[in-house]
């Protein structure tokens, strides 16, 4: 199918249940739309903060974070310290700093697990009672599915963004 039509107007999502496919295209949209973001950028470009926003790189390792930790809830469980240690480490550029290829694989294997767990999800546990966080606020199983296509969406937004003020300084 041409890249030029986007997921939403490709068809169901194989496997996929009918009430969890918008998540599923909203998925394969943002896995898209970070390779054209991000693909030709320097580790230096990835991670310098326009006018003090947050870096393409933060966004990037952070949807992939926030992915494991929406479903970790949405599987009914708590973090574990590792998970909650990966946040810190969000914003940090490393020694030396990822490149593009690495953030942008490692941001589509996550989407990629999510869209799994999509299949996975049987339809008769959406409305399962979720806790979210160390207050455990409510949230239910499709809550927490929709909030992983919605968060990626909303960050990977911010690096399209970005990459283009990015691109302009160059």
């Amino acid at each position: 199918m041409a890249t030029s039509i986007e997921p939403w107007l490709r068809g169901p999502v194989a496997g996929v249940d009918p009430y969890l496919q918008p998540a599923a295209h909203a998925l394969l949209q943002a896995s898209e739309d970070i390779e054209r973001a991000a693909r030709d950028l320097t580790p230096d470009e990835l991670w310098v903060r326009p006018a003090g926003a947050a870096s393409m790189g933060f966004h990037l390792r952070h949807v992939a974070g926030s992915i494991d930790r929406l479903l970790t809830y949405a599987r009914g469980s708590s973090l574990s310290d590792a998970q909650r240690a990966v946040i810190a480490t969000e914003r940090v550029p490393g020694d030396p700093p990822p490149d593009a290829a690495t953030l942008i694989r490692d941001t589509q294997a996550a989407m990629a697990r999510a869209i799994d767990v999509l299949r996975a999800t049987p339809r008769d546990t959406l409305l399962e009672p979720r806790a979210v966080g160390r207050k455990a606020l409510p949230s239910t199983v499709i809550g927490l599915l929709c909030h992983v296509a919605e968060h990626t969406q909303r960050h990977v937004g911010q690096c399209i963004v970005t990459s283009k003020v990015v691109r302009a300084w160059r």
